[in-house]
């Protein structure tokens, strides 16, 4: 099985070296990353900058059978471009996309902006079986202790049975001692104050995004966010068909 990895975090972060190590058992690994951080890139693609390619020689202690390449692209980008030069173009020879480790949650309106997701709906639009990642916790040395034990388990059994073409899924773990998995929907909720001003050198204002999470439905039960509030682990199938069918 040839297993292609990203995530939006960049290459040599904890949670994608740990993602290599455990994908390893699973096939022929390769990884096309960003080579700095993309957070909040989404889906987004880049269309008017070139993009190049490096292959890291040395990608650690325990990773020396994947293959690790860097981009200065988007992680978008990075299944694009594994596509069409890893893998001469053919979807049929990518078995499996994941991503992440991400370093903090993609659960409930997030994944909208997510580039650890928007890789995900990429290879979902090629039809390829995709999983992301996430770990809601933002510190660089993030403990996934928890997470190792069962992301091979929640891999195997999401590989069960084919995934309908443009799904992908989207897992999201608690922080600490995890008490279940549960399948689970996007919980509706947004972000408010979400700027804040500063002064520079020269009294000029300028913003840094910060923000308020603001769940609209705290006590509904089948949500991604009530199942990490209650230390379990989300699974959430994630469609890149964006219509509203109900209003047809």
């Amino acid at each position: 099985m040839n297993i292609l990895i990203t995530n939006d975090d960049g290459w040599g972060t904890k949670g994608i070296i740990t993602l290599t190590r455990l994908m390893l058992p699973f096939g022929k690994v390769y990884v096309l990353a960003p080579e700095g951080p993309r957070s909040g890139a989404a889906a987004c693609i880049s269309v008017q900058k070139p993009m190049y390619l490096t292959r890291i020689d040395n990608p650690g202690e325990g990773l020396e059978q994947a293959e690790v390449y860097v981009t200065n692209g988007t992680p978008a980008d990075c299944i694009k471009l594994a596509l069409n030069t890893l893998f001469d173009g053919d979807d049929s020879k990518i078995d499996l996309v994941v991503s992440g480790i991400n370093h903090g949650s993609n659960a409930s309106i997030n994944v909208i902006y997510s580039g650890t997701i928007g890789a995900c709906m990429v290879a979902a639009e090629h039809g390829i079986p995709a999983i992301g990642y996430s770990y809601c916790d933002h510190v660089p040395d993030i403990d996934l202790t928890e997470a190792e034990k069962y992301i091979p388990e929640i891999t195997r059994h999401l590989l069960e049975e084919p995934m309908p073409y443009g799904i992908c899924y989207n897992v999201n773990f608690p922080v600490g001692p995890i008490e279940g998995i549960q399948w689970t929907r996007q919980c509706r909720a947004h972000w408010e104050k979400e700027m804040e001003p500063h002064t520079d050198d020269d009294g000029r204002t300028y913003y840094t995004l910060v923000g308020t999470f603001v769940n609209h439905e705290p006590d509904a039960e089948d949500t991604d966010e009530y199942a990490l509030a209650h230390h379990r682990i989300s699974i959430t199938p994630t469609t890149i068909d964006t219509t509203a069918y109900q209003l047809l």
